[in-house]
């Protein structure tokens, strides 16, 4: 079995992506990394290269900034990246550049690779999700944040990036997935209030116009992160890669999170979810597969 991983990225350093811990997670399981580098304002392919690791294949490219409806250029970067997949490959690893993968989840992964491998009705694999938001102490607990994503999925060029690159279809349908017990952290509200308000102001072009975003994100200097409706505190482990990133943290947030500001609908679907697992509602962006017999690497 041959595991590929991908990715794409663009003005890492400008906007302080955590790129290269985001590559370095995956890279135990995965044989090759192929990193679509788009075009940059800094140093990021310079920064990609520096990781030193052969594993890594670099794809420069360059991105079509006319291709703003819905962030379409997002998925036509991943596509590119996945395209440059060998076709002797079976399962394709794909992480975003804001997204790091705990290592306590890798074998489950792995395991499960293995175990569906000559299943052609299972697409892909569903993995958990942390949201990080104003420090990697507090995680995101509304129904604003997906539960999961599809991060792996098989090397079936049929199978496309979807709207902005969250997901994925194969001929235009939902992918058929299994759900393994390995979680992803996502960063992508973590980092100083200066950086993260020019990322927000910068990433929204690739959903809406120039005026849209000037008349929606006006500029500021800093991020105010005190607009979020509920946190709560993370008191387990990051992934490895990422701790020296952690204690480099030059700036303070902190969040009340007896303060929450919820409505009747929230909390009443929070209760469900507690008490069943089951969150009233949910958009998934797939086609769950029961697998309750694997409690091998799910439970």
């Amino acid at each position: 079995m041959k595991i590929t991983g991908f990715t794409f990225i663009r003005n890492a350093i400008l906007y302080d992506y955590p790129i290269v811990e985001a590559i370095r997670s995956i890279l135990p399981i995965c044989e090759h990394v192929v990193v679509a580098v788009g075009h940059s304002e800094d140093e990021t392919l310079e920064l990609i290269q520096g990781i030193g690791d052969p594993k890594i294949k670099i794809v420069e490219t360059v991105w079509d900034d006319d291709l703003r409806e819905g962030g379409k250029v997002l998925a036509a970067e991943t596509n590119k990246a996945f395209d440059a997949i060998s076709a002797d490959s079976d399962w394709c690893v794909y992480v975003q550049g804001d997204e790091v993968f705990h290592e306590d989840g890798l074998e489950n992964l792995k395991l499960a690779m293995q175990e569906n491998l000559g299943d052609k009705n299972v697409d892909g694999l569903l993995l958990k999700y942390r949201h990080f938001y104003g420090s990697y102490d507090y995680v995101g607990n509304s129904r604003r944040w997906y539960r999961r994503e599809v991060r792996v999925i098989r090397n079936d060029k049929r199978i496309r990036s979807y709207k902005d690159a969250q997901g994925f279809r194969k001929e235009a349908k939902k992918l058929r997935v299994k759900l393994v017990e390995a979680y992803v952290h996502h960063y992508g509200w973590v980092r100083h209030p200066e950086a993260q308000q020019s990322k927000v102001r910068n990433f929204n072009r690739y959903w809406h116009s120039d005026a849209v975003v000037e008349a929606r994100y006006p500029v500021y200097d800093v991020f105010d992160y005190s607009q979020i409706d509920s946190l709560e505190r993370y008191t387990g482990e990051h992934p490895a890669v990422i701790r020296e990133r952690i204690k480099r943290m030059n700036w303070q947030f902190s969040f009340d999170a007896s303060k929450h500001r919820v409505g009747l609908k929230e909390r009443v679907s929070r209760w469900v979810e507690r008490v069943s697992g089951i969150r009233i509602g949910e958009y998934r962006n797939y086609e769950l597969i029961d697998n309750s017999a694997k409690q091998n690497y799910c439970h």
